[in-house]
Parts: structure tokens; sequence; C-alpha cells
């Protein structure tokens, strides 16, 4: 319990490092939000190929995506996904190599996708719920 009166050395370096700290996870947030949105993008692809909509990818392309997203639902991973804060980063770092791997493919399949007209169930618009 820190005294009144006493002011207390360490806080100062407390509050600069916690500053510093938020610094950084804001500047990650970008990157991690990038990350999701390619990752759905990915998802999207996957989707369109399997209905017939998209067949403009090459099969390794598409081959890559499929395993990556059956890597991330697989419940056997190399960390397992139960393990708060860390059981992901295997799941990310697959998605991410992914992404990285058939990147070009992806932002033509995100050209491909504004020039088409939407289709049900796109992720901007929400999923479609038939009433």
């Amino acid at each position: 319990m820190k005294k009144t009166g006493a002011p207390d050395s360490k806080e100062p370096d407390d509050i600069r490092r916690v500053q510093d700290k938020a610094r950084e996870i804001d500047d990650k947030l970008p990157k991690l939000k990038r990350l999701v949105d390619d990752a759905r993008l990915l998802l999207q692809l996957v989707r369109d190929y399997s209905k017939g909509d998209y067949r403009e990818v090459p099969y390794w392309a598409i081959s890559a995506a499929a395993i990556a997203l059956l890597y991330v639902l697989n419940p056997a991973d190399v960390i397992p996904d139960m393990l708060f804060g860390v059981g992901f980063l295997d799941d990310a770092a697959v998605v991410a190599f992914c992404l990285k791997l058939v990147r070009q493919e992806l932002d033509r399949y995100q050209e491909w996708k504004a020039r088409s007209p939407s289709t049900p169930g796109d992720a901007k618009e929400g999923p479609v719920i038939d009433v």
C-alpha cells in the first residue's frame, strides 16, 4: 500500500512502461485487422471457388488456401487452442504464411469481387437469413 505524502519514485517509470506498451498494441492493431480481413477474404475465395463462381485461381493457390483453413478448423493443433493467449498463434502463423503465399491471387480475387455484383452471404453484407 502506498503511503500518503511520500512520492513513489517508481510510479513515473511504471506509467511510462504502460504507455509504451499501449503504443505498441495500437501499432499492431491495424496489422491484426488486416490479417483478419484477409483471412475472411481467403475464406470467401475458397467458398466462391467451391461454388464455381470464381475459377480464375491456380490450383496450387486454392489448395494452399483450403489447407490453411482446414488447419485452423482441425482440433489437433501444434499448440492446443485451449491454451489461453497462445493457443491460436499456430493458426495465425499458418494463415499468415498462406496469405503471403497467395497474396497476388487474393488481390486478383478482390478485384474480381469489386467488379462483380454482390452475392448473398458476403461478409460485408452479413449472413443471409431466410425468414
